[in-house]
């Protein structure tokens, strides 16, 4: 460990009493530090929007108090509505998490003025890295290598437009107060230049209430690490070693894994020193990541700074044996680093996959929606941080991440399959995630043997490729979905009939179903053979169906000689079924008096999810080309553009900007085309 910086507020001992803790955040990392947080003996305050009022946070706290509705500007960004929550409740300490206010130096500060111990770093040292630009020129300064670019004060489309060109492209453009990948657009031309301008400082200023934006060379086929560093105090700053973060998707990490397999032993000593001179450049104090993107001959430059703990924290935990939360709180307490960097120990491998509430067949669409049945996995060397339970809403307000599952082993390899395994075993049921996307990424070759960078999904998993088409149940798939649909069907007969009569699958005659998955129907049709057997016919095929073993939310199974366990649930008519690592959502349609049918090139422009309308690009009476963006719609974090899905004229716009919408609320429409069929509605599904 380097020598103690010299400061004034070292002149006496640091001693900090806190008793309670107020979590300003929601979800996993709320659940996360509130179990620590308890471990250590404090009491802690859950804070909740209308939209989390029965949240798995809201009941692990000891107390929790209503801090206003689910938008979170009205709510986990309210700082007044969350200094009065701390005040009702007596909190003395508040723990900003990640996200929301954990990087807002006003937030910091105010907690300070209200006498409230801010488990982070000190306002100042937020505040010098809260911007790109300025972070940029301090560490430019401190020495710490950093990527060439122009993030200057004249912040016109011609002086922006000017610095493009001469940097060059393929360009980066980035919101000056920019995370989590908002306010950034790659831009591969100089046609693309001004309408990216537009984009990212209108995102970057719904997002972080500032237009500022700042240009980078686009550093293409690049690795993205992180270093992990704390610092307490009394001056003491150490690294506790790499986490590889380069398997992205709109610039927002999905995989992260430590050690990195193109770090060397070298390599980390030098990054881990530019990382401490950065953290000690601002005075840092508390839990902090120095991202670098590094090149294949292993130059490194400075990205951004994090003045707060990581999403993906959890790997170097497994690896060094760290329980980063309770440093966060004993530094905060006044107390000196546990460790010296000599003492710092690294074992095994970690890797670390976000489970999404998102469509990557639909390029990553986001979704909202009830979870109806949520289990996690479980086994050795897994960890599943979540902050979910079974019928828990996800709504558009907030980020659609659910879980995070970690894999530790010995080698990276036993930490790969540990965590495909924890996967396949995680049972999230009732809207899409990005579950089968996580697994075939780390089935991947390229990622097998390490050699995954920023360019992994647009390389691999590019829109349109045949590994990003939706995949499609095979017909044993079918066959169980078909049988467990009938037997619900069933059930409800009887139980119509009266509970005294009971229910058995055993000689009912053969029944037709058509099963609706997505938007293929698959006509069957089913008999019971016997007790827990079906004879399932799909078109020309017969499948024998053997239920072998049941339990609340799964089956043991035999279809074609293979015996397996499938999770299930019935909700609604609908079966949400999952196995062999695919999902299903099947509802049999055999009884609608008719479906929706909506031909490609539709009239009609429909909200793909819950969300806030940000902009509206065209009026009644346009002329609209295919593709041409209509409405901007802003849900989970994200700005989603909706557009035509065919050349025509508007003829009705149904929004404006800051309206809330529903999804598949009609936005807008254009005039039905000469001759052409109508979209039409035969009934519901």
């Amino acid at each position: 460990m380097s020598d103690a910086r010299p400061s004034s507020t070292l002149l006496f001992p640091i001693v900090i009493v806190f008793s309670k803790i107020l979590v300003a955040n929601r979800g996993e990392i709320a659940c996360r530090i509130m179990r620590t947080a308890n471990a250590l003996g404090y009491r802690t305050v859950a804070v909740f929007s209308d939209a989390d009022a029965g949240a798995l946070h809201v009941r692990l706290a000891d107390e929790a108090v209503r801090i206003g509705p689910p938008a979170v500007q009205d709510s986990y960004l309210n700082i007044d509505a969350l200094l009065a929550a701390a005040k009702l409740a007596g909190a003395d300490a508040v723990h900003p998490g990640y996200g929301f206010l954990s990087e807002n130096a006003a937030f910091a500060q105010a907690c300070v003025q209200a006498a409230l111990v801010f488990v982070g770093p000190p306002a100042e040292a937020i505040d010098a890295m809260g911007n790109k630009a300025r972070a940029k020129s301090l560490m430019e300064a401190a020495g710490v290598p950093c990527v060439p670019g122009y993030q200057g004060p004249d912040q016109s489309d011609a002086k922006l437009t000017t610095e493009g060109r001469r940097i060059g492209f393929p360009l980066m453009v980035k919101a000056a107060a920019s995370g989590g990948g908002r306010g950034m657009r790659l831009v591969t031309s100089a046609a693309e230049l001004a309408a990216a301008l537009a984009r990212a400082r209108s995102e970057a200023a719904n997002a972080f209430g500032s237009e500022e934006l700042i240009l980078e060379p686009a550093l293409t086929d690049v690795r993205h690490i992180e270093i992990q560093v704390f610092a307490d105090q009394h001056g003491n700053v150490v690294h506790l070693g790499e986490r590889d973060c380069s398997i992205q998707r709109r610039h927002q990490k999905i995989i992260e894994e430590t050690p990195s397999t193109a770090v060397s032993t070298e390599l980390r000593a030098q990054m881990g020193d530019a990382a401490v001179a950065a953290a000690r450049a601002i005075n840092y104090v508390g839990a902090g990541t120095i991202e670098f993107l590094l090149d294949r001959v292993g130059k490194f430059y400075f990205l951004e700074m994090n003045t707060r703990l990581q999403v993906e924290h959890p790997v170097t935990e497994a690896v060094t044996g760290v329980n980063l939360v309770e440093w966060q709180l004993r530094v905060a307490a006044g107390e000196r680093l546990p460790l010296e960097q000599h003492e710092v120990q690294f074992a095994g491998h970690a890797i670390e996959a976000r489970l999404y509430a998102e469509d990557p067949y639909q390029n990553f669409l986001p979704q909202s929606g009830t979870l109806i049945a949520w289990r996690p996995a479980s086994g050795e060397g897994v960890r599943v941080d979540h902050g979910l339970a079974p019928g828990q809403s996800v709504s558009a307000f907030y980020d659609p991440m659910l879980a995070k599952v970690i894999a530790h082993g010995a080698s990276r390899e036993e930490a790969r399959r540990r965590l495909i395994v924890a996967l396949e075993d995680t049972v999230a049921l009732g809207l899409t995630t990005n579950r089968r996307f996580l697994i075939a990424t780390l089935r991947h070759p390229a990622f097998i043997v390490g050699e995954a960078t920023t360019a992994f999904i647009e390389m691999n998993f590019s829109v349109g490729s045949e590994a990003m088409r939706h995949p499609v149940p095979d017909p044993r798939t079918i066959a169980l979905a078909a049988v467990l649909l009938f037997e619900a069907r069933a059930r409800g007969a009887a139980n119509a009939r009266g509970a005294a009569q009971g229910w058995s699958s055993t000689g009912i005659a053969v029944s037709p179903l058509r099963l609706t998955i997505g938007d293929a129907d698959h006509p069957a049709s089913i008999t019971a053979a016997g007790t827990d057997r079906y004879s399932v016919t799909l078109g020309d095929d017969m499948i024998e169906v053997s239920i072998e073993e049941r339990h609340t939310d799964a089956v043991r199974f035999i279809a074609l000689g293979l015996q397996q366990t499938a999770r299930f649930a019935v909700h609604d008519r609908t079966l949400y079924l999952d196995l062999d690592g695919m999902t299903a959502t099947v509802r049999d349609t055999a009884l609608d008096i008719g479906r929706l049918a909506r031909r490609d090139g539709s009239s009609r422009l429909l909200a793909p999810m819950n969300g806030a309308i940000v902009g509206v690009l065209a009026g009644p009476g346009d002329r609209v080309a295919k593709g041409q963006r209509i409405v901007v719609l802003e849900a989970m974090k994200m700005q989603h553009e909706i557009c035509a899905e065919r050349d025509g004229t508007i003829d009705k716009i149904l929004v404006k900007p800051g309206d809330q919408v529903a999804t598949r609320q009609l936005l807008a429409e254009l005039k039905p085309e000469t001759g052409a069929k109508q979209d039409r509605i035969e009934g519901t599904p």
